[in-house]
């Protein structure tokens, strides 16, 4: 399964040299849908996923141990197994602004400054491995 992320210059740029190991996005409802599994969660609606994101949220802002409230949801995050970082939003020939990179896992920690990440906060962090 592939992950795809568009990245500013900076970002992009570092990503390709072998700088910038590791991409980092707010654990927000957004990315709590796009990361988190819900193929093993017994819906009742279409809209129980958007429900549980909200409280697994909730839960997160609360000071709740991020991936124990996943377990109890029946819930872990989807088994990436491509990372494709883009320059912005590029046409889909446009190898340049495309790269593709091995996907590492995800971790909820707090990021590198200077990679991007503001000092304290915690994120879903995308890690890289090997360019494809």
């Amino acid at each position: 399964m592939n992950l795809q992320l568009s990245l500013k210059k900076k970002w992009f740029e570092m990503t390709k040299a072998g700088i910038k190991t590791e991409d980092y996005r707010e654990i927000t409802h957004y990315w709590i849908t796009r990361l988190v599994d819900w193929s093993n969660y017994p819906k009742e609606t279409p809209n129980d996923c958007k429900n549980i994101a909200e409280d697994i949220l909730f839960d997160f802002n609360n000071g709740h141990d991020f991936i124990e409230i996943l377990k109890s949801y029946y819930s872990y995050l989807k088994p990436f197994t491509t990372n494709t970082m883009t320059l912005g939003y590029p046409k889909s020939g446009d190898t340049e602004r495309i790269l593709k990179l091995e996907h590492k896992g995800i971790e909820i920690r707090e990021g590198n400054p200077e990679w991007g990440a503001e000092p304290g906060k915690k994120y879903f962090i995308i890690k890289h491995g090997k360019q494809l």
